[in-house]
Order: C-alpha cells, then sequence, then structure tokens
C-alpha cells in the first residue's frame, strides 16, 4: 500500500486560500473599484468615515468597498499617523465600536468657543426639535431622534451635549447604542426640578378625528407629533415657582 502524494496544483484547501477568499467580501451595494478614483483605497475611506454619523466597524467597510479587511486596517492605521504627523485639527480614532472621525483634545477650547459664540446663543428651531424629543422620551438614541424628525441629528445633539443641556446615559441593550438623556442643567434652567414637571403632551396633540382628517388631506406634509410639540413649547411652559414662562427664555441665557 502506498501513500498518496498531494497534488500540488490543488490549493482549494490550503489555509492562506482559504483566509485570502474570506478576507475579500463581494460588494454589496456598488459595482466599483477603489483604484478607479483619484484618491484611490484611502480617498474611499474618508468619504465613508466623513458620511457616517457612528463609528465604522472594518468589516462593514470591507463589504461595501470590496477590500480585504487586512488591507482597511493597514490604511486606516497609516491615515491616523499621517494626520497626527501633519498636526491636523482632527483625529482619526479606533474605539470598540469603530473608526470615526474626532477633533483633536488640543482644539477644545476653539470647537467649545465656536459652539458657544454669542451669535450662536440662541437654540435653532432644529436644535429645538431635537431637545424637545430627548426630553420627552428619553432615554433616546440618536437613530431614535433623527428618525422622528425625518433628518440626521448628530450636529445639533453635538450642540446640545457641548452646551450641557443634554448627556449620555449608557448603553442601549442589545445594539449598543449610546442613549441620552436631559441633564440637570436643562431641568435648572427651564425652572423645573424633575421631569414629573414638564408640561403634559396632551394640550399639544390634536384630536383624533382632526388627525385622521389632517392625514387624509395633506399626507405628504404631515409633521411627528413631537416636532408640533416643539414649536408649541417656545410658547408657554408653565410651572409651579415661575408660572407662565416661554420655553425658549432660558435658552437665551443658557452660556450666560
Amino acid at each position: 500500500m502506498t501513500e498518496e502524494t498531494p497534488d500540488a496544483s490543488d490549493t482549494s484547501d490550503a489555509p492562506d486560500a482559504r483566509d485570502a477568499e474570506k478576507q475579500v467580501p463581494a460588494r454589496d451595494y456598488a459595482d466599483f473599484d477603489v483604484d478607479d478614483f483619484p484618491g484611490g483605497l484611502q480617498g474611499c475611506l474618508e468619504a465613508i468615515l466623513m458620511s457616517a454619523e457612528d463609528p465604522l466597524a472594518v468589516s462593514d467597510i470591507a463589504r461595501v468597498v470590496g477590500v480585504s479587511e487586512t488591507e482597511i486596517t493597514a490604511e486606516l492605521e497609516a491615515m491616523r499617523t499621517d494626520y497626527a504627523a501633519q498636526y491636523r485639527g482632527f483625529d482619526l480614532v479606533r474605539s470598540v465600536r469603530g473608526w470615526r472621525f474626532m477633533s483633536r483634545a488640543e482644539y477644545e477650547p476653539v470647537v467649545a468657543a465656536f459652539i458657544t459664540d454669542k451669535q450662536n446663543n440662541r437654540l435653532s428651531q432644529a436644535a429645538l426639535e431635537a431637545l424637545a424629543i430627548i426630553a420627552y422620551k428619553q432615554p433616546v438614541t440618536r437613530a431614535q431622534v433623527s428618525s422622528i424628525r425625518g433628518v440626521s441629528s448628530d450636529g445639533v445633539i453635538r450642540s446640545l451635549m457641548l452646551r450641557g443641556l443634554i448627556t449620555e446615559m449608557g448603553e442601549e441593550s442589545g445594539n449598543h447604542a449610546r442613549v441620552l438623556a436631559t441633564s440637570d442643567l436643562f431641568l435648572e434652567k427651564l425652572g423645573v426640578n424633575s421631569l414629573e414637571e414638564l408640561p403634559a403632551l396632551a394640550p399639544f396633540l390634536p384630536e383624533e378625528t382632526e388627525a385622521l382628517q389632517d392625514s387624509d388631506e395633506d399626507s405628504l406634509d404631515r409633521e411627528t407629533d413631537v416636532e408640533d410639540m416643539s414649536m408649541n413649547l417656545n410658547d408657554t411652559v408653565i410651572t409651579a415657582d415661575t408660572g407662565a414662562k416661554p420655553f425658549n427664555q432660558f435658552i437665551d441665557h443658557a452660556e450666560d
């Protein structure tokens, strides 16, 4: 009985071949080659990271661009080193949740001065909407706030956090998304001692028959109940100690 000699040309079971095949996933969303773009893989990674609201896992990036995770990780590490050497105003940061761009810690005074500039002292309508949603639905994730508003809310949420009006309080079970809640400063500026003292939503919501009628008449121009509520909160908030007071009044003096 003779021992069979493996065919050297048969590499289907070779570990290296199997690993390489697993590391280069098929493109799920687009038919392109990263080398077709002027910036190559680095340009593609920068574009994706700039458009993302949350940290990105290497596996998710690989699935989109069709490049191995090993190559993407090496490129991201090289980019991070280059940015640090160039003293850029931002960092490419890797956390347990993935990669993302963030302003460098050394520039925190500059960013804080921009956010809290007196010209931007009054909250925008978008920030008021996000703040109202968080106040009444907390704890709530960034994605849930954006879903209710129908538009990305990452910028206004960042502004509210820098003003100290909202804060992160742990993670949501299941998907580990960070959840948001209002801060004690929010209650202090609004003139209430607890969330239970916030005005009830019921007076600001339309009657069921009116809501159905409005929906039938103009289904393409509907607004969410929370958006309606946040607009009405600009008019009046009732507190036990101070009586009626504009909801946005405390915003005007938030940095005073």
